[in-house]
């Protein structure tokens, strides 16, 4: 009896069948660093990777510096996408023109933002909110495809202008969770960059323009979106942690200026209590008296120099004031003044 023939059947795999190989890896998903990245953006990017460290960690100790740099990244990025993709007086502007009017209008929007406050807090809610909700688009790919491009437009302009009146009115917790979630998301720009080439940028450009269909994110690109809002939230304890040291050093150096201020008081007090315990004292006796305790003054001071010479007189008599040399006592050596007090027994007049 022939053994009966089993059909054939026909696959696309070119597998054999029913064999358990795993399946190879999905090209676009193997990490693969960049091995010779060009100068110029790696230069960029370290530089980016310094501000967002300055962002995330002294956000809100830097408020200044960290304002100039808001409104100069913001208003050249602005500028030099206006100048370079759209044309200005029917010219069409090469790359160092482009980036020069946007360095020069750059400088201008950093000393604004630096020197008005309220400009730098709009600023400051603006980039928290733009933050917010690029972060929500990314994460949201699996569960939500935006019908329109209007949709996502609409959500960032709204977070943002939500951000900057938040931040307008809690200047402090919102200026730090705002420079601590940006500078996270600088840092993971960066390494987006150096691991992947910028794919999270790619595919945010991809979901503003509501593109539909689109292949999902690799494992590491996740990763790296959630290591964002974990070194976001590092910022901002750091950022905190460095505003109670700042406060605590502050109060102490208010209570040592105040016990200085208690001591002059004090001081200045018991000058005028002095004063006033002497008012009709002239100037060498009152400095004589300052100099001396009351325990220790002769009781001479107290006496006047006309008594002395009246008490003289009744002794001596009337006549014999300047028959001989007399004894003189220097009763107040600040002030020089002397008094005869005695004169000799032999002495007779003449």
């Amino acid at each position: 009896m022939e053994e009966a023939l089993l059909p054939l059947a026909m696959t696309s795999d070119p597998r054999p069948f029913n064999q358990q190989i795993p399946e190879p890896p999905d090209p676009r998903c193997v990490l693969e660093p960049q091995d010779n990245p060009e100068l110029a953006p790696a230069l960029v990017c370290a530089l980016c990777c310094c501000f967002g460290i300055i962002y995330c960690c002294f956000g809100y100790r830097c408020f200044k510096a960290v304002m100039f740099l808001s409104g100069l990244l913001s208003g050249a990025l602005v500028i030099f996408l206006l100048c370079h993709k759209e044309r200005v007086l029917e010219t069409q502007l090469s790359l160092e023109v482009s980036a020069g009017i946007a360095l020069g209008i750059g400088l201008l929007c950093g000393l604004v933002t630096m020197l008005v406050r309220s400009v730098g807090l709009f600023l400051t809610g603006l980039l928290l909110g733009l933050t917010l909700g690029t972060g929500a688009l990314l994460s949201t790919e699996p569960i939500y495809q935006p019908p329109s491009a209007w949709v996502p437009a609409g959500g960032l302009v709204g977070l943002a202008l939500l951000g900057a009146l938040l931040t307008l009115r809690w200047p402090r917790p919102f200026t730090v969770l705002g420079t601590a979630l940006l500078g996270a998301a600088v840092l993971v720009a960066c390494a987006d960059y150096f691991l992947e080439g910028l794919a999270l940028g790619s595919r945010l450009g991809q979901r503003l323009q509501a593109l539909p269909a689109l292949p999902p994110l690799c494992w590491y690109s996740w990763v790296l979106l959630g290591t964002w809002p974990a070194l976001g939230a590092l910022g901002a304890l750091a950022q905190w942690k460095l505003m109670d040291e700042e406060h605590g050093g502050h109060a102490n150096v208010v209570l040592s200026h105040q016990r200085r201020h208690l001591q002059l008081l004090r001081i200045r007090q018991q000058e005028a209590k002095w004063h006033r315990t002497s008012p009709g004292v002239g100037l060498c006796e009152g400095s004589y008296r300052r100099q001396l305790s009351p325990n220790t003054r002769n009781p001479a001071d107290g006496l006047a120099p006309s008594y002395l010479q009246s008490l003289r007189e009744h002794q001596l008599g009337p006549g014999s004031q300047g028959t001989a040399p007399h004894t003189i006592l220097d009763l107040d050596s600040d002030c020089g003044s002397t008094v005869p007090l005695t004169t000799p027994s032999g002495s007779t007049q003449t």
